[in-house]
């Protein structure tokens, strides 16, 4: 005899599929977040770009640099590199990687910076959309796989290089009260994925 769904079997037997459904869907929802989440996430964080282990980097075919500018190489008003940056930027071309600044910021910005130290930019990148990136690997003459992202932001340099398969490393803003308004709207963002990614 088929009793069908009548109740109170309705409730045991009738809505397993449905509640299966829901709990397929909210599992696959999950992943999606934790794959979102994941491109946020840097390959390394550290301190700031003097404590990024360049001979680690060399030794695991990594040949190119694209680095943010502001609160990543010098704080945002800082017009010039600082001794302490030059020093760092000449260890870097002598163990042969190639750099390439890509930055949101306007050219007269970036340019006033990378001209006197001879190096390569991409201004208003618009980050963390790839075109920048792409130009950038265009540049460098290398391939995602062997080029690296430095940058202070997770919503701009871990994102955007995280989108195109670059090895990203995330350092700590040097002057976080300089920032723009644009960016500590950004920052807000982090904190609130920060947040997630520990739940």
């Amino acid at each position: 005899m088929n009793m069908g769904c009548r109740p109170p079997l309705r409730a045991v037997f009738c809505n397993k599929k449905a509640k299966y459904g829901i709990v397929s869907r909210i599992y696959k929802a999950n992943i999606e977040v934790i794959r979102l989440l994941q491109k946020f996430l840097p390959r390394l964080q550290v301190d700031s770009i003097y404590d990024i282990p360049l001979a680690d980097l060399w030794n695991n075919g990594i040949r190119g640099i694209i680095t943010d500018l502001d609160n990543t190489l010098v704080g945002a008003k800082v017009p010039l590199a600082t001794p302490e940056l030059i020093l760092w930027l000449a260890q870097v071309k002598e163990m042969g990687f190639e750099l390439v600044i890509v930055s949101n910021n306007d050219k007269l910005r970036v340019s006033r910076f990378a001209e006197p130290l001879q190096l390569r930019f991409i201004h208003r990148a618009k980050k963390p959309t790839n075109f920048a990136f792409r130009k950038a690997l265009e540049w460098l003459k290398l391939s995602a796989n062997q080029t690296v992202v430095i940058g202070d932001q997770m919503l701009t340099d871990v994102l955007g290089g995280n989108r195109m398969g670059l090895h990203t490393i995330l350092v700590m803003p040097i002057a976080a009260a300089d920032e723009g308004f644009f960016t500590k709207i950004n920052r807000k963002i982090e904190k609130v994925l920060l947040a997630l990614m520990k739940k």
